[in-house]
């Protein structure tokens, strides 16, 4: 009885009577079957949406984010909650010496994209200042377009103070600043945008496409129907471990053709603006995963890249 009234407080929007009706004649799975078609709708999640700011991306756990903008040499972090994103701090920075997206080791550019920080590294070379805050470039996106390198910091200026107008593909600013930024956020919590001159906002509209999107996926994964599933992805698609979109679906084909009976559960799910040089309107999304067959289970994180195309996710790959 606790899950459902659960259900009925989160989805106070589908008619009470009927979600009743269905529990008296059908049980409790049937509610939650009617509740996951929900989901699936567009207009539900606009509603959802409603009161939300989405400017930055949607998010279910991610705190804090961080927008570097190499074009106007800018950093700001805004603190995520419920309903907005709070400015906490704006200061200008330093980025790579050449123009343009990382593509190779040593190209001396700052890469475009969304990023984890992965880690806070201390006791450094003067040169980098008192700290520097890791990202997980190369990501998997970068990884199926065969991009080099490692090592992009966000990091400090030279305690000795003499410093060039650039880096060698890091972002780089005032160490005053900087210490401010770190004591501002969880870096595991936080997630790094770095575009290049105008950053592109979200859309509410954009949201809710994705939103409904990604549990019609869900809903076509789970009931094994192979031509559904595959309509969300790219022909252009890699996979994590480079499996082209042919080799994927000949793998998806043989895996659903055993008809089994699966749960999936997503949670946490955070939806970020994709800056790129490809000229896609894309986001990146990461949510937690519950998977489960007779014989198979996951738990952990799904990750996905898409491009919004004619009011349609495509996905471009996945880890």
């Amino acid at each position: 009885m606790k899950k459902i009234l659960l259900f009925l407080a989160i989805f106070s929007n589908i008619m009470l009577a009927d979600l009743v009706d269905v529990y008296r004649s059908q049980g409790l799975d049937a509610v939650q079957k009617q509740i996951e078609k929900e989901l699936t709708k567009k207009n539900y999640w606009e509603k959802y949406l409603l009161d939300k700011n989405v400017d930055f991306g949607y998010y279910e756990s991610k705190k804090f984010l961080i927008l570097a903008q190499k074009g106007a040499k800018e950093i700001a972090l805004y603190k995520i909650d419920k309903n907005n994103h709070n400015l906490v701090l704006r200061d200008s920075v330093i980025v790579g010496e050449k123009d343009g997206d990382k593509q190779i080791e040593g190209d001396l550019k700052t890469p475009e994209g969304v990023y984890d920080l992965t880690k806070k590294l201390t006791k450094l070379d003067q040169f980098y200042g008192p700290l520097a805050l890791v990202t997980s470039y190369p990501n998997t996106f970068d990884k199926t377009l065969n991009k080099k390198g490692h090592g992009i910091w966000i990091h400090g200026m030279p305690l000795n103070e003499e410093r060039e107008e650039y880096t060698k593909g890091c972002i780089a600013l005032d160490n005053l600043r900087l210490r401010e930024l770190d004591e501002n956020i969880e870096f595991n919590k936080s997630i790094l945008l770095i575009s290049d001159e105008n950053f592109r906002k979200a859309s509410k509209d954009d949201i809710s496409i994705i939103l409904s999107s990604i549990f019609k996926w869900k809903e076509a994964w789970k009931e094994s129907d192979i031509k559904s599933y595959l309509k969300f992805y790219s022909n252009a698609f890699k996979r994590h471990d480079g499996m082209s979109i042919n080799q994927f679906k000949a793998y998806k084909k043989r895996i659903f053709s055993k008809k089994e009976e699966k749960k999936i559960k997503f949670s946490n799910i955070n939806i970020t603006p994709y800056p790129n040089s490809l000229k896609k309107q894309m986001y990146k999304v990461v949510m937690d995963e519950d998977y489960k067959t007779k014989f198979y289970t996951f738990i952990g994180k799904k990750e996905l890249y898409i491009e919004l195309k004619d009011n349609k996710i495509k996905i471009l790959a996945e880890g």
